[in-house]
């Protein structure tokens, strides 16, 4: 049961981030000349103004203190399935806090990912082919065996196959959501949904009930690339939303790795750009391991001996299924029906 004094404070900072045309630059103003949201909750509309902002911004913030919905919202969350954390909470990422516009509040449900294990993040085209999706799958898995945390969107295509890469392995995987937690987005994933949340974690930093909309997918992907350690660039367009999660990683000084692809193919022309812009090539899972951050992180959690025995066992891609025997045989080209049953015996 949570404490008076934990749910106050949770209050505070849930209220904050709840007030009506208050963002997150603003919260970021109000912080900086404020100690604690409980602060700003008790000041008057003067000391409001000296933040820079506006006589409006200060009567919201003013009126939304004895706004009884947020209050009945908040008290409806603590009783759902979703929680709520903000920084200086043991369980917001540390990561976000490394990100120079990191959100003041978090929504998820599930569990969020350890800060002190690796992660990447596997992003791409919604309209991948199945080569695409295959690549992006078998990549999750043996990433996931090597104890590496998945963040991707639960978007269709790369994002889809990624997630369920990882949880085939009984891996960790998080969804980063460009809507409320409560929302399934896009619909035809709601099992994928449901299977997340039950081993891994969905979040997002917009409330329950906030429907998807265009503006708040670049928003979302900052997190995508907040939460990794790496991104890892599975077919794209020229102009393909994932390059901007990969512009984010860039600035976040994130390694960016990339699938090459077949020349003239319009799926891997974003691909194939970011390789001639200096991105590393990613050609099997374990190149993830040169990863600095990765590397780091995989050293402190399993000692250097038990690291580079994982390295050898896992390389093998553990063949211990049919859906895995045909994983392994993803290649470059098409591979027909014959090939497979070939290949697999």
């Amino acid at each position: 049961m949570i404490k008076y004094d934990e749910f106050l404070e949770e209050y505070y900072w849930y209220w904050l981030n709840n007030i009506r045309n208050i963002g997150r630059r603003k919260i970021s103003k109000l912080l900086k000349r404020f100690d604690s949201p409980k602060e700003i909750y008790n000041a008057g509309s003067e000391y409001l103004k000296c933040c820079g902002l506006s006589c409006k911004d200060a009567e919201n913030i003013i009126s939304s203190v004895k706004d009884e919905q947020i209050y009945r919202d908040y008290n409806a969350l603590v009783k759902s399935s979703i929680k709520f954390t903000h920084p200086g909470k043991a369980d917001y990422p540390a990561q976000l806090m490394e990100i120079y516009d990191y959100p003041y509040g978090l929504y998820y449900n599930g569990k969020l990912p350890d800060s002190d294990k690796p992660s990447v993040a596997i992003v791409g085209s919604r309209q991948a082919s199945q080569y695409g999706m295959m690549v992006a799958a078998r990549l999750a898995y043996e990433m996931s065996s090597y104890g590496i945390q998945i963040i991707s969107g639960m978007a269709v295509g790369i994002d889809t196959a990624a997630h369920k890469g990882t949880l085939d392995n009984s891996g960790y995987t998080c969804a980063v959501l460009g809507s409320g937690v409560d929302i399934c987005y896009p619909a035809c994933n709601i099992g994928l949904f449901t299977d997340i949340k039950k081993t891994g974690g969905v979040m997002s930093e917009y409330p329950a009930g906030v429907k998807p909309v265009c503006g708040q997918f670049p928003e979302r992907n900052r997190l995508i690339s907040g939460l990794s350690d790496a991104v890892v660039v599975v077919e794209a367009r020229a102009k393909s939303g994932s390059l901007i999660t990969v512009d984010q990683a860039l600035e976040q000084n994130k390694d960016v790795y990339v699938i090459p692809g077949r020349v003239g193919d319009s799926l891997s022309e974003g691909c194939n750009e970011l390789i001639k812009s200096g991105a590393y090539i990613m050609t099997k899972a374990e190149d993830i391991l040169e990863c600095d951050r990765i590397k780091n992180k995989l050293s402190g959690i399993n000692g250097i001996p038990e690291y580079l025995q994982k390295l050898q066992s896992v390389s093998q891609f553990e063949l211990a299924t049919p859906k895995n025997m045909v994983y392994s045989c993803v290649d470059l080209y098409p591979v027909g029906i014959n090939e497979l049953i070939n290949k697999t015996g």
